[in-house]
């Protein structure tokens, strides 16, 4: 295997996109730092951090941020089909979203690929390559090792996710995050703890927004009265809906609605 290019740290805005309909062109490693949206082939996944995804050439693909910013780590680089199988008998899938959960090891690993990458000290392409191995075998222990998480915790991500899910179907029924957590079957503070960690959002700010993004389709779509719109949103009175409106848009219900019909 062998470093085409490497970067580290790489940080981009919220209208930041990465399109490859036909592929990167090589082998790509991408070290996930904050929740994003990525489509491979056909299908859109909704991505925590700290994950990575290894893409083959000709995989077609497409990232973005899914909030104010993206940041990752990437390593453009070639493998022989003796490489490839090595990777696989090592756990480490290819055109597949893994969460790890920490991935700081991983990304200490590839800011030192990008020194020596970049490096004309003498030796430097020499410890690239080993620095890479290397790379490739912790990235194949964290797979290992995120496999063997307990059947417990896999059981509270999972119904994480589907109060996620229903926070964004239903947000006008989302009563308070004591309710939710009782639903988790979580203590209130473990419960925020692990949204937070999981999908890299506080539950509260993850319901405001699911509101808002309802709000604003409403007022597009639909003829509603302000105090309708609020309370199809699950506010109980219209002031604290425009209020809330007013802080997350900058601008009045009205006025989006003025703006956008």
């Amino acid at each position: 295997m062998k470093v085409g290019a490497v970067g580290y740290n790489y940080v981009h805005e919220e209208d930041f996109i990465m399109d490859c309909p036909e592929g990167s062109g090589c082998p790509l490693l991408l070290l996930i730092k904050e929740p994003s949206v990525f489509v491979i082939g056909d299908r859109e996944y909704d991505v925590p951090k700290n994950s990575f995804v290894l893409f083959t050439s000709n995989m077609p693909h497409s990232y973005r941020a899914k909030y104010k910013v993206y940041t990752d780590d990437w390593v453009y680089f070639s493998m022989s089909a003796a490489d490839e199988d090595r990777l696989k008998s090592s756990g480490v899938p290819f055109n597949e979203i893994i969460t790890l959960g920490n991935i700081e090891e991983l990304s200490h690993t590839v800011r030192a690929i990008s020194f020596e990458h970049y490096s004309i000290e003498e030796g430097h392409e020499l410890i690239e390559e080993h620095l890479f191995e290397i790379l490739m075998i912790r990235l194949g222990r964290a797979v290992r090792r995120s496999s063997l998480t307990d059947v417990s915790h896999l059981d509270k991500v999972s119904a994480l996710l589907k109060i996620r899910n229903m926070i964004y179907a239903v947000p006008n029924e989302i009563l308070d995050v004591n309710k939710l957590s009782e639903m988790a079957g979580m203590s209130r503070s473990g419960f925020q703890h692990l949204y937070k960690k999981v999908f890299g959002i506080s539950v509260s700010a993850d319901v405001i927004n699911a509101r808002m993004k309802l709000a604003r389709e409403l007022l597009v779509s639909a003829n509603m009265s302000i105090r309708e719109t609020a309370q199809k949103c699950g506010y109980a009175d219209e002031y604290s809906f425009m209020k809330r409106f007013r802080k997350y848009y900058g601008i009045t219900p009205t006025q989006m609605k003025e703006k956008l019909t």
